[in-house]
């Protein structure tokens, strides 16, 4: 049976064999300041509950489920930079603590780091292993070009903002799943069903979060609504109110960053009946994700474990 605190422990104790040099601070300590900056650590978690869920140790997959969460926090890093942001958790993004320049290098060394761990398998693993890292790495990096592009377009589609989200957020905690199977010599109908699951359920992911950003508060968000907002940032809310209400909402666009101007493009979004709508949209990813794991073949004991994560990612307060 899946134990979550099981896995965080190992997870933290293998941490500290990760080998990072002693030498060079200027190099390694911005990474070891990014891994330690916490959070859930939702994906490598993810990785060690699928291999266990196969049938094996899920200590066997403890490089992979490191590679992929290596990798995370290489693609935050180099976003802050590129995005201009001054905090993450809490804290002061890397390249404000240090400088561009180092948050870029970091990031290159965090990205190598996260193939290395990723390759430490056995020889009849590692070529599916590395497709599978360097296919995502490459939607993931796509997803984030589009979602660049977004900012100078008003005319982008639901179906588009659907498709950015699903290779910026969901395909790496569906390879997460798919490498974790592939460690746990999963077949091929089971590491496709977690692979499924997980990219649904981190599309409802992205879409609550979506929504707490506009309609959450301090306490269910975990910082101050209104940011997208305030940033005309295409999300589905503000795509779909562009798409069907031109005229209420593109004179709200830019202008003074306000609380008024948050309390009107709201006003906008209620009009439409959009908070309804992007919960039903969420239920719909939430129930294709477990449509998903009925088919993967593992016991009922395991499935309500992931079931359990579907509902508190797809269905977060913060």
């Amino acid at each position: 049976m899946i134990d979550t605190g099981e896995l965080q422990h190992l997870l933290e104790q293998a941490k500290g064999n990760l080998g990072l040099p002693d030498v060079l601070p200027g190099l390694y300590d911005p990474i070891r300041y990014s891994l330690d900056a916490g959070g859930k650590r939702i994906r490598p978690l993810l990785c060690l509950a699928s291999c266990e869920a196969c049938g094996v140790d899920p200590e066997e997959a403890v490089s992979q489920a490191w590679g992929i969460e290596m990798f995370h926090n290489f693609t935050l890093l180099h976003d802050d930079v590129m995005d201009r942001a001054e905090t993450r958790r809490n804290r002061p993004t890397v390249h404000v603590k240090w400088n561009e320049a180092t948050a870029i290098l970091s990031g290159d060394t965090m990205l190598t780091l996260a193939t290395q761990l990723i390759a430490r398998c056995p020889d009849d693993h590692l070529r599916q292993l590395l497709d599978l890292f360097n296919s995502t790495a490459i939607k993931i990096y796509e997803g984030q070009q589009m979602d660049m592009d977004f900012e100078a377009r008003a005319d982008v589609s639901v179906d588009e903002y659907l498709e950015m989200i699903r290779l910026k957020t969901a395909v790496l905690l569906s390879a997460a799943c798919e490498a974790g199977a592939i460690m746990g010599h999963a077949s091929d109908q089971t590491r496709n069903a977690l692979s499924r699951w997980a990219e649904n359920i981190g599309m409802a992911f992205q879409l609550r979060d979506d929504y707490l950003d506009s309609f959450g508060t301090v306490e269910t968000f975990g910082k101050v609504p209104g940011g997208d907002i305030l940033n005309d940032k295409k999300t589905w809310l503000l795509i779909t109110a562009i798409n069907e209400a031109p005229d209420a909402i593109m004179p709200l666009l830019g202008g003074e960053r306000s609380q008024a101007k948050i309390e009107a493009v709201k006003a906008v979004y209620s009009s439409l009946n959009l908070p309804a709508r992007i919960h039903e949209l969420m239920d719909r990813y939430t129930t294709l994700a477990a449509e998903a794991l009925v088919e993967a073949n593992i016991s009922p004991t395991d499935r309500d474990w992931f079931t359990g994560i579907s509902a508190s990612l797809a269905q977060r307060q913060s």
